[in-house]
């Protein structure tokens, strides 16, 4: 998940050059509000983090508001009580798509926008409880897994990594939560086996402080097989081998697989001048951050994927044009990015005038979606 051209290395570091002087051009209201995973997540911590050189530096206060699932930290967004949301693959990907909470009728696809991402040494993964007895994720059968209530992007992972090891649901006990918080503290206090988290949670690293230990069957990029069934089910994953984490380490590191996390983004209106100088922010300040939160590091500039699944709001691409670090080959894949969201809002807008009702809604939706994109030449993925 980390492939920047190496000259970005060189970019961002005359970028951070003048004794890492935060520039003046940086235009940002003294209050700023995001929302980000739980508390004690990798998400808030690094949010957190961040808020701190905002307000050693610039006097700026962040207040970081903690949602336990994509809704939660998408509404806020959605009205305007917050400017942005350092989030996962749910309500970036999944919110543009309209797919599964995102499908109701209340929701749809969201025309989101990325600012910038973490692509860090941390793997997203299925962890299991050290006494469980797994080694490798075909030992998941028979065990109790986590599934969080309204965490599409959450379920739809742990669904993957199952697929990897030719299981389903079916195939083990589903045991229900309320947030993803919950269902880590179902693990330490033994009700689940396995849970979703990057490896670098604060959730994580509790498990693993717990007499429960934890564990993280691997992954192999060599299983072909393994990972064109995950693929199939979610395709931002790639293999990865983490080296921070919860009982890993350089020394022993973990190979299975990642995605940008947390993602950084705002709706298609907010006021580029503002993106700006958030995207801005974020990188002068990247030295008064580094290394307060774990994975952290992962936000740097050379570590941006330019050509992932969401595209990137103006504001956004005008610091990057300045930094030197866009192409035209990048607005175009920005641009098809965009031309997706148009197909599936036009998708979306003609089955509302159609007027479809009830319970039906969504398995309609599900179809419009799929042959909207198709016809448009797009893989409907979901």
């Amino acid at each position: 998940m980390r492939p920047m051209r190496a000259a970005l290395l060189g970019a961002a570091t005359a970028i951070l050059a003048a004794d890492g002087a935060v520039a003046a051009d940086i235009e940002l209201p003294r209050q700023l509000a995001w929302t980000a995973y739980g508390t004690g997540t990798a998400g808030y911590n690094q949010a957190v983090a961040i808020g701190g050189a905002l307000k050693n530096e610039l006097g700026i206060d962040l207040r970081v508001l903690p949602g336990k699932n994509d809704v939660s930290r998408t509404e806020p967004l959605r009205q305007r009580k917050v400017q942005f949301s350092a989030t996962g693959v749910g309500a970036s990907f999944m919110a543009q798509e309209g797919a599964f909470e995102f499908g109701k009728k209340r929701w749809g696809p969201q025309r989101v926008r990325m600012l910038m991402a973490n692509n860090g040494n941390i793997n997203l993964a299925v962890a299991v409880a050290g006494d469980a007895g797994v080694k490798a994720y075909t030992d998941l059968k028979g065990k109790r897994v986590a599934w969080v209530k309204g965490a599409p992007a959450l379920n739809v992972n742990v669904t993957a990594y199952l697929a990897f090891a030719g299981l389903t649901w079916d195939d083990v006990e589903k045991v229900e939560f309320g947030g993803f918080g919950d269902s880590w503290k179902g693990m330490v206090n033994g009700q689940v086996d396995a849970a979703f988290a990057s490896t670098n949670s604060g959730k994580a690293y509790e498990l693993e402080a717990s007499p429960r230990g934890i564990v993280w069957p691997p992954l192999p990029a060599g299983d072909a097989e393994g990972w064109s069934r995950l693929n199939k089910i979610a395709p931002f994953f790639q293999p990865n081998k983490a080296t921070v984490g919860a009982g890993i380490s350089d020394a022993e590191p973990y190979e299975g697989g990642a995605y940008p996390y947390p993602v950084l983004i705002a709706y298609e209106d907010q006021k580029a001048d503002l993106v700006f100088s958030m995207t801005k922010a974020m990188y002068d300040l990247f030295p008064a951050y580094e290394g307060k939160a774990p994975g952290i590091g992962g936000w740097a500039l050379e570590r941006q994927n330019f050509k992932w699944v969401v595209p990137f709001h103006p504001g956004a691409i005008a610091y990057y044009k300045e930094a030197g670090v866009w192409s035209d080959e990048l607005q175009a894949h920005n641009d098809d990015l965009i031309r997706r969201q148009d197909v599936l809002a036009e998708a979306w807008s003609a089955l509302e005038a159609r007027d479809a009702e009830g319970t039906a809604w969504e398995t309609e939706w599900s179809a419009a979606r799929r042959a909207a994109l198709e016809a448009a030449g797009f893989d409907p993925v979901f």
